[in-house]
């Protein structure tokens, strides 16, 4: 692959994720010649967020998380500028000012600045210590100190991450209480019978969970969590909360350009946002999926390392299709989960059968859209994902006759 337009390329890449990384490493791999600047306002460069759990359990040493040290950076010619803040682009001017007033020249933007958790707005929790949000290393370094001295816990969300730290802190034996405020965990994509599974594989190794709670107050002695009580008034004593209630993606630094931003940056298939010159990847990509032929968003890994692949290709001169089908696996406390391309939290309407065996702690539900299959959730036995992957990607139209088969593939 090569350049397709003549003269040393100015790449400015806003993070330094999965998304933004992978942009920088296949544009240095084409270009020999071209600058790319990365602007990450963490103090690390690239690190595996999914590796993160396994530190929280002691399993895995925060240093081991580390994918690409500083002298990889210097190795490829990739100016990293940690602990930088991205407070303004200019469009017309082609420009991206940060916080300590560089102003950085582009010739091709990549955003790739993913999100922040939403903060605990309860009454008594600002301010209050052993409170945490579950994204970035510092966060996870900050609750492995406060892990070593807990005595109990609460988390707080239906969310992956509120299992994550649910799970981290029951491996740790510290008893734990999980809050969730709607019907069951991942309400929108998994049915009761998905909810009863997860509710048994939670019981069966001693986490306490109470769905259709949500926090209404938090309470402090000394400056320390102390407890959470909830609208309906339970009370929950702990010495540790955390919180997985959501993100909010980060794009305020486009608010004054005419890059579509709705709820994260919509952006083609080709991840072209509405202004050219102007592309977007990962966690905050409102991207066009040709599987479903509607806009989607995925914060998962693999998801963002292609969009890092595709919009470098693209910012490049070529037209690649972004055509991957995202998936999320995670542990589920003694056993495994997966999500899989397009679920009803992102479009819906869709058609869906399931089937749960409950002995064996298996099971599975199918989405389809317009009679193709489009996405899955499996927990249990998950070895069937890349069979659906693969059939999502071929877009066959799948008679009502055949769906129940794929429940058992």
């Amino acid at each position: 692959m090569s350049v397709l337009s003549a003269g040393r390329k100015r790449y400015v890449i806003v993070g330094n994720g999965v998304a933004g990384t992978t942009a920088a490493e296949t544009l240095r791999k084409a270009d020999a010649e071209c600058q790319i600047t990365i602007l990450a306002d963490e103090p690390y460069p690239l690190y595996n967020r999914i590796a993160l759990p396994r530190v929280l359990k002691k399993t895995t040493l925060p240093e081991r998380t580390i994918i690409r040290q500083l002298g990889w950076h210097a190795d490829n010619r990739i100016d990293l500028l940690l602990e930088t803040t991205v407070t303004r682009v200019d469009t017309e001017a082609k420009t991206v000012t940060t916080g300590d007033g560089r102003e950085l020249p582009y010739d091709k933007l990549l955003i790739a600045s993913g999100g922040t958790p939403n903060p605990l707005r309860l009454p008594g929790a600002a301010g209050t210590r052993g409170i945490y949000h579950f994204q970035t290393l510092d966060d996870t370094k900050a609750i492995l100190a406060r892990t070593e001295r807990a005595k109990s816990a609460v988390t707080l969300g239906g969310s992956f991450i509120a299992y994550e730290l649910t799970e981290a802190f029951r491996h740790r034996n510290i008893p734990t209480t999980w809050l969730v405020r709607g019907p069951r965990f991942l309400h929108r994509i998994i049915d009761e019978d998905g909810g009863a599974l997860v509710d048994r594989l939670a019981r069966e190794v001693g986490v306490e969970t109470y769905y259709g709670e949500q926090g209404a107050e938090v309470q402090a002695e000394c400056g320390d969590v102390a407890g959470i009580t909830t609208h309906s008034g339970k009370r929950f004593s702990c010495d540790l909360v955390g919180v997985g209630i959501g993100l909010t993606l980060r794009t305020e630094f486009l608010k004054d350009t005419p890059v579509q931003v709705r709820t994260g940056v919509v952006t083609n298939e080709y991840l072209e946002t509405s202004v050219p010159e102007v592309y977007a990847a990962g966690d905050v990509a409102e991207f066009f999926d040709v599987h479903i032929g509607a806009h989607n968003q995925m914060g998962t890994w693999n998801n963002a390392a292609a969009h890092g692949r595709t919009a470098a290709v693209n910012m490049m001169g070529g037209r690649q299709v972004y055509g991957e089908v995202p998936f999320y696996t995670s542990t589920m406390f003694e056993s495994q989960m997966a999500a899989i391309g397009t679920t009803p939290d992102i479009r819906a309407g869709m058609e869906a059968i399931s089937r749960l065996d409950l002995g064996a702690h298996v099971y599975r539900r199918l989405f389809f859209l317009e009679g193709r299959l489009a996405g899955a959730v499996l927990i249990g036995d998950i070895r069937v994902r890349r069979q659906l992957v693969d059939i999502i990607k071929s877009r066959q139209v799948i008679e009502p006759g055949e769906r129940e088969k794929l429940l058992a593939v």
